[in-house]
C-alpha cells in the first residue's frame, strides 16, 4: 500500500451505521488510510462483511451489533472498543434514516424514530466517547449531517430538523471540547446514490413529485457517491484538518452554494 495515503496510521476508529452506504465506504476508506475500524449497527450480518473487508486491507476490525438509540448499547460499544484496542481516536456518528413525508401526515412515532436515530444517537455517541478521548489527550468526532439540515426542503421537514440539530450540536460541542484537543465536525452530503438515497427518492415520488431526481440533479449536477463522502471523512479525521473544528463540510455538488 502506498504510504502517502496512510493518513490515519495507528488510529482506532468507530463508525456507526457501518454496515452499508456511507458507513461502509467510510470504514473501508479509513482502513485504506491505516486505521483499525470498529463498525456498529443493528444488522450483524452486514457488519461482519465490512469487518472482513477491513481485515483484508491489513487492518484490525470488530463488528458490534447495537441500537444507537439506547444508552446502554452505545456505552457498551465504547467499552468493548477500549477493551479490544485500548483507545478511541475517531468516532463517526453516521447512523441515520430518511423520511420524505408531509409534516401533517407524520405520526408522533415517526417523529420520535427519526429524531432518536438521527440526533439522539449523535448525543449518545459523543457523550460516551468524550471521557475516553479526554483521557487519551484528544480525538476527532465526525457527525453525519445533511444539506437538508442547512437548507429547507418540502417533504423533508422532520429529517431536516434532525440534521439541523446535528449541525448545531457539532458547532457547540466543538467549542466545548477545543481545550481538550478534540475536534468536532459535521459532513453534510447532498443526495447520495445508495440505499438511503434511493429510499428518499421513492418517498418524494409517492407524494406526487415524480421529477424530484431531475430537480435535485439540476442543483447538484448528479447523485453523489458514498466513497466521495468517505474521502471527506478521511480528510477531516486526519492531521490535514488539524485546524478545522466546529464546521459542516458540504459534500453536495454545490447544492447549498446558491
Amino acid at each position: 500500500m502506498d504510504n502517502c495515503i496512510r493518513k490515519l496510521d495507528n488510529k482506532v476508529a468507530i463508525v456507526t451505521g457501518g454496515g452499508t452506504g456511507i458507513g461502509r465506504a467510510t470504514a473501508i476508506a479509513f482502513a485504506r488510510a491505516g486505521a483499525d475500524v470498529v463498525v456498529a449497527s443493528r444488522k450483524l450480518e452486514n457488519l461482519n462483511k465490512v469487518a472482513s473487508d477491513v481485515k483484508a486491507l491489513g487492518q484490525r476490525s470488530l463488528a458490534i451489533a447495537i441500537d444507537v438509540r439506547k444508552a446502554e448499547d452505545v456505552n457498551n460499544l465504547m467499552q468493548k472498543t477500549m477493551q479490544q484496542f485500548g483507545k478511541i481516536d475517531i468516532l463517526v456518528n453516521n447512523a441515520g434514516i430518511a423520511l420524505s413525508k408531509p409534516l401533517a401526515e407524520v405520526s408522533e412515532e415517526e417523529w420520535d424514530t427519526v429524531l432518536d436515530i438521527n440526533l439522539k444517537s449523535v448525543f449518545l455517541g459523543c457523550k460516551y466517547v468524550i471521557p475516553h478521548m479526554i483521557a487519551s489527550g484528544g480525538g476527532v468526532i465526525l457527525n453525519m449531517g445533511s444539506n437538508l439540515g442547512v437548507m429547507g426542503s418540502s417533504l423533508s421537514t422532520v429529517y431536516g430538523a434532525s440534521k439541523a440539530g446535528v449541525l448545531l450540536l457539532t458547532r457547540a460541542l466543538a467549542l466545548e471540547l477545543r481545550r481538550h484537543n478534540i475536534r468536532v465536525n459535521a459532513i453534510c452530503p447532498g443526495l447520495i446514490d445508495n440505499e438511503m438515497g434511493q429510499e428518499a427518492l421513492k418517498g418524494y415520488e409517492r407524494y406526487g413529485v415524480p421529477s424530484i431526481l431531475k430537480i435535485i440533479t439540476s442543483r447538484q449536477g448528479r447523485l453523489g457517491k458514498s466513497e466521495e463522502v468517505a474521502n471527506a471523512a478521511v480528510f477531516l479525521a486526519s492531521e490535514d484538518a488539524s485546524f478545522i473544528t466546529g464546521q459542516g463540510l458540504g459534500v453536495d455538488g454545490g447544492f447549498t452554494a446558491g
